[in-house]
């Protein structure tokens, strides 16, 4: 059986959509305390518990987080589908053992709970815990430091997601990104920083065979103030994995699954490579632009302009009853050269209409847009 078949019918379907809390993934916890190693090292803010899940026992040092920033929850789908693969007894057994015997995989599946019921990149105290790692202010941060150091990882996985915004020289969406961080200004390419390039160029030799192109590289500007950056800086390889969007995947249902296909290859459940890996074909990777739009309406008429226009629209991510609401708001209006949308419209010179308005502007929200002279004509709703 192909990998491909057994996830279709096998991804841990309990964990789905954007809002993933402690409480969504507390019954999977509890199911899988009868076979893994299940501790809370420490607590929240707010007081909630911080589950940490050790697999396997080797003597390779693995050490993961995700939902670090409590609205990036993509990522921590992926683990518990890669937890539910481990689990399993029908394919890839010899590979999984041998896993099980190489390495000890120690993942945060939710570092941040206060931020993820909240929705937020920060956590209950507005602190983003990815800017903490020398002030190490909060006890999120404290709680990844302790289990850091007495574990002392050969290599720290690094989980988050990225928004719509990020794209590819080629057109296409940045649909996921990884980033090997700097350990210094220099960006100097130490020991440890060649051995997270390596296993980045070998997640990426996987994924090419399922979006092909679609893989970017995160800009490695040095920030002390990071976690990655200061794991990299104390010489522990360390992986920064991005979540990015795919087509209508505002779910990120398609996203989670390459994020585990990264996982397996990562580990060497599948895509074992034969041959030594090359870390300077880390810098093939081509590195994200800002270069995507949710939504663009080309070559608009505005009725105050005689120039022809594109609009840009852009969601933004409200948390309503227990559910996430994407709010399209106007980003940009201009020509949006070397811009793209994830999905496009045109209007071919005609005049619009948006929310029953003529005027446009940045910022404002929109419910509809359509064609002034023929209101049966609808671009975006």
């Amino acid at each position: 059986m192909k990998i491909e078949s057994w996830y279709r019918n096998n991804f841990e379907f309990h964990l789905k959509g954007r809002y993933i809390t402690l409480q969504s993934i507390f019954p999977l916890l509890e199911m899988y305390k009868m076979n893994y190693e299940i501790s809370d090292p420490g607590i929240s803010e707010m007081g909630k518990d911080i589950p940490l899940i050790k697999i396997g026992k080797g003597p390779k040092i693995v050490l993961g987080w995700s939902q670090m920033h409590g609205n990036e929850s993509t990522t921590t789908k992926a683990v518990f589908d890669f937890l539910k693969l481990i689990s399993q007894k029908d394919i890839l057994q010899s590979e999984i053992e041998l896993f099980l015997r190489n390495f000890t995989f120690y993942i945060f599946p939710m570092l941040n709970p206060d931020g993820a019921e909240l929705y937020t990149r920060e956590n209950a105290n507005g602190v983003d815990l990815n800017r903490d790692a020398q002030n190490l202010s909060q006890k999120e941060s404290k709680c990844l430091r302790d289990i850091f150091e007495k574990l002392n990882p050969s290599l720290c996985l690094n989980l988050h997601d990225q928004r719509s915004i990020y794209g590819l020289k080629n057109g296409k969406p940045a649909t996921v990104s990884f980033l090997s961080p700097s350990a210094d200004e220099d960006r100097t390419v130490t020991d440890s920083r060649k051995t997270a390039m390596q296993l980045i160029v070998k997640m990426n030799n996987t994924l090419q065979n399922y979006i092909p192109g679609q893989v970017g590289r995160y800009d490695d500007g040095f920030n002390a103030a990071c976690v990655g950056d200061t794991f990299q800086m104390m010489g522990v390889p360390t992986i920064l994995f991005e979540a990015g969007h795919c087509e209508e995947d505002y779910q990120r249902e398609k996203t989670r699954e390459y994020i585990f296909y990264s996982l397996l290859s990562l580990f060497d459940i599948i895509d074992e490579d034969s041959e030594p890996i090359q870390y300077k074909e880390y810098f093939e990777i081509p590195e994200n632009l800002k270069n995507y739009h949710d939504f663009i309406l080309r070559n608009v008429k505005l009725d105050d302009q005689t120039k022809i226009v594109s609009i840009a629209i852009q969601y933004t991510e409200v948390l309503k009853n227990n559910k996430i609401d994407f709010i399209p708001v106007i980003n940009e209006i201009g020509r949006l050269e070397n811009q793209f949308g994830h999905k496009e419209e045109n209007a071919n010179g005609a005049e619009i209409l948006t929310n029953s308005q003529e005027n446009l502007t940045v910022g404002q929200n929109i419910s509809k847009i359509f064609d002034k002279s023929d209101n049966s004509t609808i671009y975006f709703q």
